[in-house]
């Protein structure tokens, strides 16, 4: 199973194991990081469980979908690499994700 990197809001870096085919949200969520709220449930309605990507990693992601982007506008600290991790589908070709949780609006 592939793995991904959870930088949580006070810098603790935790690899954990991940099922493919579940987003990078149910991943996080299933480890018991409980900064990503995932308040909608996954289905691109709010912005809690928003990350920042690793740069390295950015390109190998989905193309972002206009409302993962409104969405997106309505947080103080989105930057280039922001994206909701519900929209990052958890596949074997991202063993190594790296994601920092953003800051609570």
């Amino acid at each position: 199973m592939p793995q991904l990197i959870v930088v949580t809001r006070n810098g603790e870096e935790r690899a954990i194991t991940g099922e493919a085919g579940l987003s990078v949200m149910e991943v996080i969520r299933d480890a018991g990081i409980d900064e990503i709220l995932a308040l909608c449930g996954g289905c691109c309605s709010c912005a809690t469980c928003h990350v920042h990507v690793d740069p390295e990693f950015a390109a190998k992601l989905p193309k972002m979908s206009p409302d993962e982007d409104d969405l997106l506008d309505s947080t103080s600290d989105r930057d280039q690499y922001s994206r909701l991790s519900c929209q990052i589908p958890f596949t074997d070709a991202l063993d190594g994700l790296k994601v920092r949780v953003a800051a609570e609006d």
